[in-house]
C-alpha cells in the first residue's frame, strides 16, 4: 500500500519529467477560425491584464522568454499556443488578459469575445487556470470569467500569482476570500494553488497537477 507522501512524490516527479521536455511556440490566433485542431489536451491560462500569465507559463516550462512578458497591460493580444513535449503531449494556451488594458475599448471587447468563444467551444480544453494577483484579489472580471467557465463546464483551478510580494497574513486572507467565492462556481476546484513565478513557489505542485492531463 502506498502512502500519501509517496503518491505526492510520484506526482511531482511526473510533473517534473513532463515540463522538462521541450516546449515551443506553435502559433497565435486572433479569431476562432484560426484555432489549431482539437487533437491534443489543452490548458488555458486566463486572468486580468498583467496578472502574470506569461511569467507563469515561462516558469512552468523552465524558460525565461518562451512567452512574451511585458509590464504593459494588454500586451498579449492573441491566443498563443505552445506545444509541450516531443512529440507534443499537452498544449498550453496563453489567453489575452481581460479587464484593464492600455488599448482601446473596442480591442478589449474583441479579445473578450474571442476568449469567451474559445472557452465555450473547445472540446479538448481539459483545464482552465484563472490567475489572480494576490495583491489585488478577486475582481468582478474574474467572477465573470468563472461564470463563463461554469456555463461551459470547463474544470477550473484558481492560481494565486506573485505571492512573494505579499505577507503571510495577506496571502491567508486573500486565499480564504477566494475559497469562499468559489463555493458559488461548480466548475471550480475548491483548492487553490499559490505561486510565485519569480521565486518558484508552487510551480512543482502545479506541474504535477497539469501532468495528469497530458496525452499518454
Amino acid at each position: 500500500m502506498t502512502t500519501p507522501d509517496a503518491d505526492r512524490e510520484r506526482a511531482l516527479e511526473r510533473g517534473r519529467l513532463l515540463f522538462a521536455q521541450p516546449c515551443k511556440f506553435l502559433w497565435a490566433a486572433d479569431s476562432v477560425d484560426q484555432l489549431p485542431p482539437t487533437d491534443l489536451p489543452e490548458v488555458a491560462f486566463a486572468g486580468r491584464s498583467n496578472v502574470g500569465k506569461s511569467s507563469l507559463v515561462n516558469a512552468l516550462v523552465g524558460q525565461k522568454a518562451l512567452a512574451n512578458v511585458s509590464q504593459t497591460p494588454g500586451r498579449t493580444q492573441k491566443l498563443n499556443f505552445y506545444g509541450l513535449g516531443d512529440p507534443a503531449r499537452l498544449r498550453l494556451v496563453d489567453l489575452p488578459g481581460y479587464g484593464y488594458a492600455k488599448v482601446s475599448k473596442r480591442a478589449v471587447d474583441t479579445w473578450t469575445a474571442l476568449i469567451e468563444d474559445f472557452l465555450r467551444g473547445r472540446p479538448n480544453l481539459q483545464r482552465a487556470l484563472v490567475l489572480i494577483d494576490v495583491r489585488v484579489g478577486l475582481k468582478d472580471s474574474d467572477v465573470a470569467a468563472l461564470k463563463v467557465l461554469d456555463e461551459a463546464a470547463v474544470a477550473t483551478r484558481v492560481v494565486l500569482t506573485k505571492t512573494d510580494k505579499a505577507g503571510a497574513a495577506e496571502l491567508a486572507e486573500v486565499t480564504a476570500a477566494v475559497a469562499r467565492a468559489l463555493k458559488k462556481h461548480p466548475a471550480a476546484f475548491p483548492d487553490i494553488v499559490a505561486t510565485s513565478a519569480e521565486k518558484g513557489f508552487g510551480i512543482a505542485e502545479l506541474r504535477a497537477d497539469l501532468a495528469e492531463l497530458a496525452a499518454r
